[in-house]
Order: C-alpha cells, then sequence, then structure tokens
C-alpha cells in the first residue's frame, strides 16, 4: 500500500514539476534600434547568458518597418518560449513583431511603445526629443550626426566606446518613421519599460506617456539613451523579472 502510495506521489510530483519547467521562459530576443546593432547588447546578454538565459540578438537591415519585423520574426520563429525586448526603435518593431505565439512578454528599453496605427515620427512631434541631429546620408537614409553623436546618443558610456558608435552606427531608411504599426502587442502580453532620465534621443516624458499608457511596469534610471551599455545589470534584471513572472 505504502509502496503504491509512494509511486503515485512520485508521478504527481513528476508531473508538477515538468510542468513548470515546460511554462518557465528561459529564451530572451534582443532587438536594436536606430543608429545602433545589435553588438550594443553584449553587456546584457553576457549577463543573461551567465544566469542560464538563451540569448538570440535581431540584426534588422533598418531598411524599412516591415523589413525588420521580417527579420524579427525568423528569430522568434525558433526562439521557444521568450521575452521579446526593443530598444529605441526596437520598441516599433517589438510592439508588432511582439504578437508572435512565442513571444510571453515584452520589455521596452528607452523605446517607443506605439498604439495602432500610430508612428515613431508622429510620437517624436507629440512630445518632441532634447535633441534635432538627425541627418540625411543619401539613398533615403538618415543617422545622428558623428560629432552629436556621443552627447545625444552616449552621454554616459565611456568616450572612445562612444565615439567608436558615432563612427559605426547604422542609418536607417527615413520612411521608416511614417510607417505605421497595425498591432500593438502590448495590449495583450504583460509589458515591461525602462525610461532613462537623460535621454536626448527620445524625450523621458514621451517615454512616461507610453509606459504608463501600456500600463508596462516601469523603472527609471539615471542615464543616456545607451542604457543598455551604461546600466545592464539593472536592463537584465528588468528582463529576468519579465522572463520569470511570465506564463
Amino acid at each position: 500500500m505504502k509502496s503504491t502510495m509512494l509511486v503515485v506521489l512520485s508521478a504527481l510530483l513528476g508531473s508538477v514539476f515538468a510542468s513548470g519547467a515546460e511554462s518557465a521562459v528561459r529564451s530572451v530576443v534582443l532587438v536594436h534600434g536606430s543608429f545602433a546593432d545589435g553588438s550594443g547588447w553584449k553587456p546584457v546578454a553576457d549577463i543573461l547568458k551567465h544566469d542560464g538565459y538563451e540569448v538570440r540578438v535581431v540584426q534588422e537591415p533598418l531598411t524599412g518597418f516591415e523589413a525588420d519585423v521580417a527579420a524579427t520574426r525568423l528569430v522568434l520563429d525558433r526562439a521557444g518560449p521568450c521575452v521579446l525586448v526593443g530598444h529605441s526603435w526596437g520598441g516599433m518593431i517589438t510592439t508588432e513583431a511582439g504578437s508572435h505565439e512565442n513571444v510571453r512578454s515584452l520589455v521596452y528599453v528607452n523605446a517607443f511603445q506605439p498604439e495602432v496605427g500610430e508612428t515613431a515620427g508622429g510620437l517624436q512631434a507629440r512630445t518632441p526629443p532634447l535633441s534635432n541631429n538627425v541627418v540625411s546620408v543619401g539613398g533615403g537614409f538618415v543617422q545622428e550626426k558623428p560629432e552629436s553623436f556621443p552627447a545625444d546618443f552616449a552621454a554616459d558610456v565611456p568616450k572612445a566606446l562612444a565615439e567608436f558608435m558615432a563612427i559605426s552606427q547604422a542609418p536607417i531608411a527615413a520612411d521608416s518613421f511614417s510607417a505605421k504599426t497595425t498591432i500593438a502587442a502590448w495590449s495583450q502580453k504583460p509589458s515591461y519599460a525602462v525610461v532613462s532620465q537623460g535621454d536626448r534621443m527620445i524625450n523621458p516624458e514621451l517615454e512616461r506617456f507610453m509606459a504608463a499608457r501600456a500600463k508596462s511596469q516601469t523603472i527609471e534610471l539615471r542615464g543616456s539613451h545607451a542604457i543598455f551599455l551604461s546600466h545592464p545589470k539593472e536592463i537584465a534584471a528588468l528582463i529576468e523579472k519579465a522572463a520569470k513572472a511570465a506564463k
């Protein structure tokens, strides 16, 4: 009798643990913003990997909204249950691609959180950023002026790194900023947000407005637009919080 009860109890516990293991989110997909590339996520990715998470970084082409969303969905297809994280322009991509069945929660890092039908350009016009140093580089692409990049984009990043980021930045198709979202994934799934108090690329007041509208769990940090480089521990901690709370 005792032996039979032990077998049944063991089976029940095994089922519970197996269910918990299946529901645990151990995968993170990171989406970079404009004037940057995926390598900027390295400090955050290193922490997440150390803590046992599988990390994928999307290298979107920045050639247009649809192309960037498509690049992200390709990564999501093989990510399994995951947290989708977007920085800056990456928030537009996260909002659209976040409806993917593998996405369990969303994290916005100094990012756009548009409602359906909104554009990045329209949101910027609503609450203008503190800097206005984006210029054409030809071919329908724009970038941040290299000489103003360190102060505008990465003021709290070591000078040498900020200067390298300025000359290695990835231009973005200008018409990306007029592309309208068709989905607001944050209205369907739990979301989290980071507001950088010293952000000069997206106005912190706009970030607060969007996060409040989305009912995102929000933290504020003293830092620049490149908060993922200056405060990787805090960013990784919020991502892990999103992963642990996801179902």
